[in-house]
């Protein structure tokens, strides 16, 4: 599992870029590239990592799910996930 505060600061990220991204946008559009250098580094969506919804793992990570592929095999073998079973012929 990911360190709680690395899971935080990737959050705080996600908030950062949902509050910027429509001045980012405009600014853009615009051609003010002056006034977006002097938007927090943090609010560009660049910056953003996906990571697991449950334990924080980078790596691995599923986008169909949203969680990483150890989550997902555990997860599916127990049946929490819909429509998923293992594979047999």
């Amino acid at each position: 599992m990911a360190k709680k505060s690395v899971v935080a600061r990737g959050k705080k990220r996600e908030r950062m870029v949902a509050k910027y991204a429509e001045r980012r946008a405009l600014l853009k559009a615009e051609g003010n590239y002056e006034e977006l250098d002097k938007l927090p580094r943090n609010a560009s969506p660049v910056r953003l990592h996906n990571r697991c919804g449950l334990t924080g793992r980078p790596k691995g990570y599923m986008r169909r799910f949203g969680i990483c592929r150890v989550t997902f095999r555990k997860m599916a073998l127990e049946g929490k996930i819909p429509g998923i079973t293992k594979a047999s012929w």
